[in-house]
């Protein structure tokens, strides 16, 4: 498991070349850093359930990133928040600069009354 706060690239991967494929991760993230900030807990990976394929149980995690790292804007506050399965997480050289955790309730979306 990938720890609160950890650093972490998204793979640069593009399965679609290599067969039929339901990819859950956004094009604009791959080969992007941010932080997690959650497990998430395990689920059934959609990649294989799209296609009613046995499905292992894979980990999900927010992952945080600065909005500067993934539009190439100048730098400012604002952060994406995005779910992300572990194995297209991956660790990163340590002269990465990690984005602050923040709590979850900072960027949970308020309830509706």
């Amino acid at each position: 498991m990938i720890p609160d706060g950890a650093t972490v690239r998204v793979r640069d991967l593009w399965p679609e070349r290599d067969g039929p494929v339901h990819v859950r991760t956004p094009h604009y993230l791959r080969g992007r850093t941010g932080t997690v900030l959650r497990h998430l807990g395990d689920f059934p990976n959609p990649e294989d359930t799209a296609f009613n394929r046995p499905a292992p149980l894979l980990p999900l995690y927010h992952v945080a990133f600065r909005s500067e790292a993934v539009w190439n804007q100048p730098p400012g506050d604002d952060t994406l928040l995005a779910e992300i399965y572990g194995p297209w997480l991956e660790a990163t050289p340590l002269e990465a600069t990690p984005l602050q955790a923040t709590p979850l309730e900072a960027v949970s979306p308020e309830p509706t009354p």
